[in-house]
């Protein structure tokens, strides 16, 4: 059993902060490569491995990479070039236009159908999606468990209004989660997988059937412009590596589990839920495309973006060799 204070230990290991480097200019050739990356899916596999420095070594480019809890920092860095590289959920990137930042999608991969969970404490007296009515839910805001808490209002026929939001980044909503200050919490794995195995957590509901777990890999503007060849290495090279990991689960768990430190069965929780597939890394597609549109437009209806956005504006295309 993942005892709760192992679980504590997970989200103080992934609040550790980030330092970034600084701004640069990326209208030459690159010598580096700086990778902001999650600890989920293929790009924490890539690291460990090495692949991305030996896929890039021969153009004489190094690898840095830089930790984050959430895609909203990440992508702030990526768009103001502070990073040149990195992967988010599918609503951080939304705000990451809409605040104008140099940034494109250069990639995707499809997640687990089961990527999100709303939890409750076990005792909790919610026990349906309406009575979370006049209660506290926790997201962070920005992110995908945005989207996802978003939905799963919709389904039990309520609104933002009918909710007080709490604004927690994971580290942060795992600790009020933990000592009751918030009644429900949506979040995305690994975290909802660890919090799920907690037999004081009861799961309320997934992602499964509510939403298409669409997440991107996106390049500063400026830097793959000028370094298309290094973008297209990347993106080729990671599908590879997830197309390898998806081949062989149990050294892909064990390999995972010892990036992150969460325990290999929790770990292969999240690797076997329905629709999982490493492997599924592409440049952008149309049903990707199109997903991430009406996404746009549902938040700007909601208010929750400030403007009207058009996400083919910044999809990158390579150019035919």
């Amino acid at each position: 059993m993942f005892t709760r204070r192992q679980t504590l230990g997970l989200f103080g290991a992934a609040a550790a902060t980030t330092i970034l480097p600084q701004v640069r200019s990326a209208n030459a050739a690159a010598t580096t490569l700086r990778i902001g990356w999650q600890k989920f899916g293929v790009l924490p596999l890539a690291k460990a491995a090495g692949a991305l420095e030996k896929r890039l070594e021969a153009k004489g480019v190094r690898v840095e990479w830089n930790e984050f809890t959430s895609g909203p920092p990440l992508l702030e860095a990526v768009g103001a070039g502070a990073l040149d590289f990195g992967v988010s959920g599918d609503v951080p990137p939304l705000f990451a236009q809409a605040a104008g930042g140099d940034l494109l999608y250069v990639g995707a991969y499809r997640g687990p159908a089961a990527f999100h969970g709303l939890l409750v404490q076990k005792d909790s007296p919610i026990q349906k999606l309406e009575d979370l009515k006049g209660k506290k839910v926790a997201y962070k805001r920005g992110s995908s468990a945005h989207n996802f808490a978003l939905k799963v209002l919709a389904k039990a026929g309520l609104s933002l209004s009918d909710i007080t939001e709490v604004d927690l980044p994971p580290p942060d909503a795992g600790a009020a989660f933990k000592t009751g200050s918030i009644d429900a919490w949506a979040i995305w794995d690994p975290f909802f997988a660890v919090a799920e195995a907690d037999s004081h957590t009861r799961v309320l509901t997934t992602s499964e059937g509510l939403l298409d777990n669409w997440g991107y890999f996106l390049g500063n503007g400026a830097f793959t412009n000028a370094n298309p060849e290094v973008i297209v290495d990347v993106i080729d090279e990671l599908a590879k590596v997830g197309a390898a990991a998806q081949v062989n689960l149990d050294d892909t768990v064990k390999a995972l589990a010892q990036i992150t430190g969460v325990p290999a069965d929790i770990t292969r929780v999240t690797l076997t839920r329905s629709q999982a597939d490493l492997g599924k890394v592409s440049l952008v597609p149309d049903a990707a495309l199109t997903y991430q549109q009406a996404l746009a437009d549902d938040f700007y209806k909601l208010k929750i973006v400030p403007k009207q956005l058009t996400i083919s504006d910044i999809v990158w295309h390579p150019k035919a060799s």
